[in-house]
């Protein structure tokens, strides 16, 4: 003969023991941890700003040094007038590049139809390039564009550009140089070495 347990019995053997509920982390705690990542923050922040702008010089002589190899090949494809030139200061909101030998603000390639070296109505530019904030770009020998001829030659004798975090020397461990022989060929300088002096 089976027993029966009543149906009340049945039920609480049926039922999952009481586990404990999970707790968060109470204000105190909180604030602890935020206070303790403020403070790590604080310390290694300034320790990241010579990486920043060892990056950014990094990007915008790279970014040279690829437009002077395009605007080259451009001549010598197009039997020349090709010419780079430098953004006007104020462009995409640049305040910078305000002489003739400052490239701060970037350059561009465009096709020069009679070779005066300004970008005329119709002409058409091949590439733009904008250099990132707070680097200083200086042309060397001076000048606002430099002209390729029909065999990839630039007019002058070399083209000689400094890449330095803004207001800072030549100098400063961070900075390059960027020096282009008349025939094409581009040397990368360490501080050390600047100013180019020859191609």
């Amino acid at each position: 003969m089976q027993i029966m347990q009543p149906l009340s019995r049945l039920r609480r053997g049926l039922r999952k023991p009481n586990k404990p509920r999970p707790r968060g982390f109470t204000i105190i705690e909180l604030m602890v941890v935020v206070s303790i990542l403020a403070i790590l923050v604080a310390l290694a922040a300034p320790s990241f700003t010579p990486l920043i702008e060892r990056w950014r010089v990094q990007q915008a002589q790279k970014g040279l040094e690829s437009t002077l190899y395009y605007a080259r090949a451009e001549a010598i494809k197009r039997g020349g007038n090709i010419t780079v030139r430098k953004h006007p200061s104020g462009t995409n909101g640049c305040a910078l590049a305000s002489g003739t030998d400052d490239w701060d603000c970037g350059w561009f390639v465009f096709v020069d139809t009679n070779s005066n070296g300004t970008l005329n109505a119709g002409e058409e530019v091949l590439q733009s390039f904008t250099t990132p904030p707070n680097i200083d770009v200086t042309r060397t020998n001076g000048g606002s564009s430099i002209q390729f001829d029909r065999w990839g030659r630039i007019s002058g004798t070399y083209v000689g550009f400094s890449f330095v975090p803004h207001n800072k020397s030549i100098s400063e461990l961070s900075a390059r140089g960027l020096c282009m022989s008349s025939g094409g060929r581009i040397r990368i300088i360490k501080s050390e070495d600047m100013p180019c002096t020859s191609g």
